[in-house]
């Protein structure tokens, strides 16, 4: 049979945890308007991640964005092409070197070329008008063609001659049907033309 003394004395003497909550409740939580952020852990403690930081500040702050590394470096200005390059200084500086290296890779071991301004030294033609020209010659002079461009515009209208030992006769168009004249363009077309005279190579 259960001792009646023992029930009261259970009533009588508080367990532990009775002993320390209120002092564990005063610690962590005291009595206060404001919210307090405390220690005591609780399973409903919001991701740091997703809390807003204005009401919590337990949240965690957000990540900064990397600077775009000025936009790239402002995207690497274009170098200006050659052919933008004002005309007597374009055809001393890119066209005759260009065109010098193409007509020597052809087997022109003496080739002399020149840029001037000029009357057209066409047979039967009386101009007193003088244009730009480039004349290239080898062969101690034999063979000897003329590039022209009266414009001073490799953009705008041209023209070619060529002879062997003689003024020439005729005066031809020469890239008229393009629409963007390139360094590369002037140099092939003229040497290809050069080949059809059968001047150039093993001709």
């Amino acid at each position: 049979m259960a001792n009646p003394n023992n029930q009261n004395q259970a009533d009588a003497i508080p367990s532990t945890v009775e002993q320390k909550a209120p002092s564990v409740s005063e610690e962590n939580a005291p009595s206060t308007s404001e919210a307090v952020a405390t220690n005591i852990p609780t399973a409903n403690t919001p991701d740091p991640a997703t809390a807003n930081p204005e009401t919590n500040p337990n949240a965690a702050k957000p990540a900064e964005k990397p600077a775009p590394a000025a936009a790239k470096a402002a995207k690497k200005e274009k170098a200006p092409a050659v052919e933008d390059k004002p005309f007597v200084e374009f055809m001393e500086q890119d066209y005759l070197p260009a065109l010098q290296k193409a007509i020597a890779s052809e087997g022109v071991k003496d080739l002399q070329l020149s840029f001037a301004k000029q009357k057209l030294p066409i047979a039967g033609i009386a101009s007193s008008e003088e244009c730009w020209q480039v004349i290239g010659s080898w062969q101690s002079g034999q063979r000897q063609f003329n590039v022209y461009f009266p414009d001073e515009d490799i953009q705008g209208k041209k023209g070619f001659s060529c002879n062997e030992g003689r003024r020439p006769s005729t005066l031809e168009s020469f890239l008229i049907d393009e629409r963007k004249i390139t360094l590369d363009m002037l140099v092939s077309r003229l040497v290809y033309r050069l080949n059809g005279q059968k001047w150039l190579g093993r001709n």
